[in-house]
């Protein structure tokens, strides 16, 4: 509903003002005033106990967050003719994986940085030295050496039986706000993202829990305070949070991290062929992953599996094309780089191909990538 003034009468206009007057100068009104100047503050009423649910997200918090710390990336920059400086480039988050100082965050929060600070739980800060990244998973590790310090290594979960719908829990630092606590439930499994490298991660983690710039590297945790998660991407137009995180699963980083603080890289099985690209692939009407050539001396080599090549006349000659591996279907060359990362240098992988018109399965013996 509208509400209109009309004009008021010039008469009535000049009344205003001594009748307030008056009312101001009456003991009634004195005496209200000098009951509103004694008002003091309301009591606070009782809330009684906590609810179980919330003891329990305290509890986890105080238990979870000691591990968790915050990561300040530097690179050098030219600021005279002789001087050199190192100043901020970024933040992001991380977790302590061990009592020996090892840090795990995301590859793309220390990517291109010359330097990385890592401040603890406790406030205090320590230069970290890189120990080894995976960017295909981007997965990172650093050492840091707190002296006098006692570090609470994560506690470490599983996410192969993970369900939608059950709760989670995000630990890191938004926007450089430290410790901070956002809940969630897992809202899907099994998705796939982009890494830095264009490569797919996959088995991919979404959750509707918080996660924004400088959540990165974070560690997504289950109900019981186990990492199930590193928190790495988000879905955004805004580039704050949608309600569409992703979180690269703890078993992926659980293989990933012993062989960065071992190796300082990951160990990739060798197959020992080379792959058409799938854009090639696709323009010779090929659905799987089309063998362009098998190395010698190779476990590829010893199960016959053949290249592609070309007949006297010039035409070409299609390798195999693999179109199972394991229990994986192979629909393109990422599937097959996919099958393999699953396996260990010594293990043998079945294949299924295509060659020729026939269906022929090998077994292949695989070795370690130089």
């Amino acid at each position: 509903m509208r509400y209109v003034d009309s004009p008021m009468p010039a008469g009535r206009r000049l009344l205003v003002p001594l009748l307030l007057a008056a009312l101001v100068a009456t003991p009634s009104c004195r005496r209200l005033r000098s009951a509103t100047s004694e008002a003091e503050p309301r009591p606070v009423t009782a809330r009684g106990d906590l609810a179980a649910d919330e003891r329990a997200t305290i509890d986890l918090f105080r238990q979870s967050s000691p591990s968790v710390v915050f990561i300040t990336t530097l690179s050098r920059r030219r600021t005279g003719l002789f001087r050199i400086a190192e100043i901020p480039r970024g933040e992001g988050s991380g977790f302590v994986w061990d009592a020996d100082g090892h840090v795990v965050t995301n590859f793309h929060v220390i990517q291109g940085a010359s330097s990385a600070r890592v401040t603890l739980a406790d406030g205090s800060t320590w230069p970290a030295s890189f120990v080894g990244g995976a960017p295909d998973r981007d997965l990172a590790v650093l050492r840091i050496f707190p002296t006098g310090r006692t570090l609470r290594p994560i506690l470490i979960g599983t996410s192969k039986d993970l369900l939608v719908g059950q709760k989670v829990f995000a630990i890191g630092n938004p926007f450089g706000l430290d410790q901070s606590l956002s809940t969630g439930i897992v809202s899907a499994l099994g998705r796939s993202i982009e890494s830095v490298t264009g490569r797919q991660i996959e088995g991919v983690i979404q959750t509707d829990a918080a996660i924004n710039p400088g959540n990165s590297g974070g560690p997504l945790l289950d109900s019981a305070g186990r990492l199930i998660g590193v928190n790495t991407a988000i879905a955004s137009t805004t580039g704050s949070s949608a309600g569409i995180g992703f979180a690269v699963p703890v078993d992926t980083v659980n293989q990933v991290v012993p062989q960065l603080i071992q190796h300082g890289r990951v160990i990739r099985p060798r197959l020992g062929v080379t792959l058409a690209d799938d854009a090639v692939a696709a323009r010779l009407g090929v659905e799987g992953a089309l063998i362009l050539s098998v190395e010698p001396d190779t476990g590829a080599a010893e199960a016959g599996l053949r290249g592609t090549t070309r007949d006297e006349d010039g035409s070409l000659l299609l390798g195999d094309v693999v179109t199972r591996a394991g229990e994986r279907p192979v629909r393109s060359a990422d599937d097959l780089i996919a099958a393999l990362e699953e396996k260990k240098p010594g293990e043998t992988l079945p294949l299924l191909v295509l060659r020729a018109g026939e269906t022929v399965r090998v077994a292949v013996s695989l070795s370690a990538a130089p």
